[in-house]
């Protein structure tokens, strides 16, 4: 399992990485990730939504209710245009990333 210090920084990647599939909720994010890392990276609950609040925050991502189920509304999760842009610097850093680290990882 991957530590949460490890990849704390690309939490926001992550997150806007699904939410350009489209629409999504808390738990079916959080499941999307098991799923994908096969359960290499969990990520906690209150990591999560500190995550969210703070794209909101920053204009990243909107939320809206969606239908009610089992007598609770689900909050949606989408994606803004400058998500989309905060996206793709976050993914060009990523590449510099990786070539500034490969050069001091030895296999």
């Amino acid at each position: 399992m991957i530590s949460s210090d490890v990849i704390r920084g690309y939490n926001d990647t992550i997150i806007l990485s699904l939410l350009l599939a489209g629409d999504s909720y808390g738990y079916e994010i959080s499941k999307n990730i098991r799923v994908i890392t096969d359960e290499q990276y969990v990520i906690k609950e209150t990591t999560l939504y500190s995550t969210f609040n703070r794209l909101e925050k920053n204009g990243y991502i909107e939320s809206y209710y969606g239908e009610e189920t089992q007598g609770k509304r689900r909050t949606y999760f989408r994606i803004t245009k400058s998500g989309i842009d905060y996206y793709k610097e976050k993914c060009e850093e990523w590449d510099l990333t990786k070539k500034v680290i490969n050069k001091f990882v030895k296999e």
